[in-house]
């Protein structure tokens, strides 16, 4: 009896403690809680309502006339404007995405080889990753710039045509993919690093010493244990693209004639330079279900070449 109730009373002491701690979580978690639901949650339901309606952001919202579908249905089929949003959005995210990811990865190779110094190169790639996209996008104007623009200045001196990089409907876009693709290859090399130093060394060793180069070593073992974090970079960078908005408000002002013109920046100005919110909120849905359809994709795709360890 006394060792039954020795056990019965360590029992009830650690579902104590257990609670105890589980009260105390969810304490600190009343703070994050409370920030989704207000910011994050509430926000999504409002913009669902939004899009069913054609509240203009003037009037009292509880005035705002439901219309259904209406929004959806003109945005579709009726929109001139928002087919060519959304081909310029395609543009963008073919054009940086493997800029992104191609370059991240030739880049962490670079910066896992074991150079001297090595640690000094990390820290300069990784600057642009954490330089405001404002004052980064600032300085590409000036390199951009058509008379005393770096990028013109190197382009004249060997000879070359110098394009009025932001003033063209043809350059424009691939100047702001280039900009957003050097601001970005910086943090996904990191993620690539990081992967990188977890690939097993034996591995590479018994490929050598079998007489495999080191192409035919980054072919089929670098790569496919890296693949995990290459199908990560792949979703995030996709993800990211597909939500681009500072680089060409600030480089381009959405043209010239719409051609960096975005979906982002079709919504901005819908809801707060137009005051056509619900519309805005209808192309933001619209937004959500081609990155979610996307990223689905991308999730049953990766069980053909995503590798575990």
């Amino acid at each position: 009896m006394s060792a039954r109730a020795d056990t019965s009373s360590t029992r009830r002491t650690f579902w104590s403690l257990g609670r105890r701690e589980a009260s105390w979580g969810y304490l600190f978690l009343v703070p994050n809680i409370v920030g989704f639901l207000a910011f994050t949650a509430f926000a999504v339901v409002v913009a669902f309502v939004l899009a069913l309606s054609d509240w203009d952001m003037l009037s009292p919202i509880w005035t705002a006339k439901i219309t259904g579908p209406a929004n959806y249905v003109k945005l579709l089929t009726n929109d001139n404007v928002f087919r060519q949003v959304m081909s310029n959005t395609a543009f963008f995210v073919v054009g940086v995405v493997p800029l992104e990811v191609i370059g991240a990865l030739v880049l962490s190779l670079l910066l896992n080889s074991g150079i001297r110094g090595m640690t000094i190169y990390r820290a300069i790639y990784f600057v642009p990753v954490v330089t405001s996209l404002i004052a980064v996008s600032i300085v590409w104007q000036w390199l951009y710039h058509t008379e005393v623009g770096m990028v013109n200045y190197f382009l004249g001196a060997v000879g070359l045509p110098r394009p009025n990089w932001l003033g063209s409907i043809e350059w424009a876009m691939p100047a702001v993919i280039f900009m957003s693709a050097w601001k970005a290859v910086g943090y996904y090399a990191v993620i690539f690093l990081a992967g990188l130093q977890g690939v097993p060394e034996h591995l590479h060793e018994a490929a050598q010493i079998d007489g495999a180069n080191s192409w035919q070593r980054f072919w089929k073992i670098t790569l496919p244990l890296l693949s995990p974090t290459l199908f990560f970079v792949l979703v995030i960078s996709i993800i990211r693209a597909f939500q681009v908005f500072d680089q060409a408000f600030i480089m381009t002002r959405g043209g010239p004639a719409g051609a960096t013109t975005t979906i982002v920046y079709f919504i901005y100005n819908n809801g707060f330079v137009w005051y056509r919110m619900g519309y805005a909120a209808a192309a933001s849905w619209i937004l959500f279900a081609v990155i979610f359809l996307i990223t689905i994709f991308q999730a049953r795709w990766q069980k053909r070449w995503v590798h575990y360890y």
